[in-house]
Formats: C-alpha cells, sequence, structure tokens
C-alpha cells in the first residue's frame, strides 16, 4: 500500500484586476455592499480572447510540474476539475494532454464545482494507492466572467466570482504516515436547484427550441444561487466533513497546522474558523484578491500559502470544499 503526496504546486489567473469598484460602473452595487456579504475586495477576470480554461490549466500546470522536478512524460494520469469547460464536450483534460505535448495517458474530467479539486484529489490518491499510477497532474480551473450576468438583475452571484487555475503533481509516496492520510466526499442532489446553472443542457429544453426563442429574459443561462440556503448548509457540511476526517485519523482540531477552505465567501471561513478555534495563522484565505474561482480556489490558496511559508514539511493541512450539487470533501494531509 502506497500513499500519495503533493510535490509540486503552481497556480495562474489573469492579469486583469476587476475591483469592486469596477463592478459598480456596470451594476447597482457598490464596494461596502459587496465586502460587507462576501469579503471579497477585487477579481481577476479573463480577457475575451486571451486565456481560456484549458490554457490557464495548462499554465498552472506548468509551474507544478517544474516545481516537482519531473518531466511532463513521466505524468501517468490527468484529472482536470470544472465547470466552465472550453467546449461542451470534448472535456479539457484532453486538451491539457495535447497542449502539455504528454504522452497518450488516460485523461478524467470532474464536474464536481466548488468541491471538484478535492474530489480530484481523492481520486487522483486512489489510483496511486492502488499502485496503478506514480504522478498524476490534478488542475482545478475556472473562467466564469465569460457566462455571468454583469447587470443589477444579476449581482447577487456575479460579484462572487471570479477566473483563474491552481493544479499540483501528486506522487507515490511508499512512507504511508505522511502525504494524503485520508479523504471524505459527500452528495445531497436533492437541493441541486439551489445553486445551479440550468442552460445550456440536454434536460427539458432543446436546443432548437432555445435558439428559436431568443428570449432576451431567459436567466436559465446565468448561475442561480440560493444564498442563504447555501450559506447555512455550507457551515454545517464544512464543519461535518472537515471533523470526520480529523476523527478517521484521530485527530482534534488542535492538530490542524494549515485549514485551506474553497474560497466561497470569507464569513462562512470565518465561522468555520470561530467554531473550531483556529487563529488567523491556521486558516488561509484569498477571496478578497480572487473572489470565488469555484475548482480553481483551493489550489491557488493552497499554492500562495506553501509560497508564503505557512505550509511546511509536517504540517497538518486540512482541504474542506462545499459547492454546487451539492457536494462537499475535505482531505487530510500530512505535509
Amino acid at each position: 500500500m502506497y500513499n500519495s503526496r503533493i510535490s509540486g504546486l503552481g497556480f495562474y489567473v489573469p492579469e486583469n484586476v476587476v475591483t469592486n469598484d469596477d463592478l459598480s460602473k456596470m451594476m447597482e452595487t457598490n464596494d461596502e455592499w459587496i465586502q460587507e456579504r462576501t469579503g471579497i475586495k477585487e477579481r481577476r477576470h479573463v480577457v475575451k480572447g486571451t486565456d481560456t480554461t484549458t490554457s490557464m490549466g495548462v499554465k498552472a500546470a506548468k509551474v507544478a510540474i517544474d516545481r516537482a522536478g519531473i518531466d511532463k512524460d513521466e505524468i501517468d494520469f490527468i484529472v482536470f476539475a470544472t465547470l466552465s469547460p472550453d467546449y461542451y464536450f470534448p472535456g479539457p483534460g484532453v486538451l491539457v494532454q495535447r497542449d502539455l505535448g504528454i504522452k497518450t495517458v488516460g485523461a478524467l474530467d470532474v464536474r464536481n464545482q466548488c468541491s471538484g479539486f478535492v474530489y480530484g484529489i481523492s481520486v487522483a490518491d486512489q489510483y496511486i494507492k492502488s499502485g496503478m499510477y506514480k504522478k498524476i497532474l490534478v488542475i482545478g480551473s475556472e473562467l466564469h466572467s465569460h457566462g455571468l450576468d454583469m447587470t443589477t438583475r444579476g449581482r447577487g452571484v456575479s460579484v462572487i466570482f471570479g477566473d483563474g487555475a491552481g493544479a499540483a503533481i501528486l506522487t507515490r509516496e511508499e512512507d504511508t504516515s505522511k502525504g494524503i492520510l485520508s479523504t471524505h466526499l459527500h452528495s445531497e442532489g436533492q437541493h441541486a436547484e439551489e445553486l445551479s446553472l440550468i442552460a445550456p443542457g440536454m434536460g427539458k429544453r432543446w436546443v432548437t427550441d432555445i435558439i428559436e426563442e431568443k428570449d432576451p429574459d431567459d436567466t436559465s443561462y446565468f448561475p442561480y444561487m440560493n444564498g442563504q440556503f447555501v450559506f447555512k448548509n455550507a457551515v454545517v457540511r464544512f464543519s461535518e466533513v472537515i471533523m470526520e476526517g480529523l476523527q478517521a485519523n484521530d485527530l482534534t482540531p488542535e492538530d490542524i497546522d494549515m485549514l485551506i477552505p474553497h474560497q466561497a465567501n470569507l464569513r462562512i471561513a470565518q465561522f468555520i474558523q470561530k467554531k473550531f478555534g483556529l487563529s488567523n495563522d491556521q486558516v488561509f484565505n484569498n477571496i478578497m484578491k480572487y473572489g470565488n474561482t469555484t475548482a480553481a480556489s483551493i489550489p491557488i490558496a493552497l499554492t500562495e500559502a506553501w509560497e508564503a511559508g505557512k505550509v511546511n514539511k509536517g504540517d497538518l493541512v486540512v482541504l474542506a470544499a462545499f459547492g454546487s450539487g451539492f457536494t462537499w470533501g475535505s482531505a487530510i494531509i500530512k505535509w
């Protein structure tokens, strides 16, 4: 039996900074309103015609590969988590394989939205634990800005999201006392429509109907979120899945050196921090700079925390996420 460890991290965000004041020129909102509700001060948006979900993922992956000290052709498998693929199909995993010029390894796309990177880490970890693969590239990348309703009608959602990508290399580790100790995954599909984007899809509406209608008031093309309901569920599920992971490894909240929560809302992270009695040095948040980058938020935050010297050898690192689906999960890591 093997463990997997994160041997390389990287992230990429577009250069284009969009502040709350910038958004106030597009919709009825202001800096105070956004910060009070979300903690966000600014986010990054791709300039049309430049980056894609795949290209951002590739840029993050190149940094992670270099930091892992491996050649790209040592990668055995690719896992790509996103809700905003370049194409309806194929998914971005194969596009990364193509654009990085990696040999014809398998590529898996994960569609678990905010929990996508934790799900991707869990899948990669199990492949390595089983002995099937030795080195796996896991990417979380999102391009939200092209699909948001940037008007007053959509401000409740649109002010929250940003673009970016993060990546990790998972490597086989024979010392089972370190690396990824366990992962824990859950879902509750009865609340699927409480945080969703219904169209385009292959559900009740035919594509030909959508084209013929050309309805400017059709909001099914934009993400919908029942904000208060999502918040209430998030704080419960975050707490549950973090405790589940700790208890599975005979650990307590006092053992946590660094908690990297999904960057959904600063108020959620602060609630969890207070509940577990963690100091500011034990929790890393960067939603203030980047907004919610969904599947990319945890790898971006983890990379920044590591770059800042806040994640070190021997530390107990906890990753936790909750989002659309509903899905949620955690990963317990001995660094």
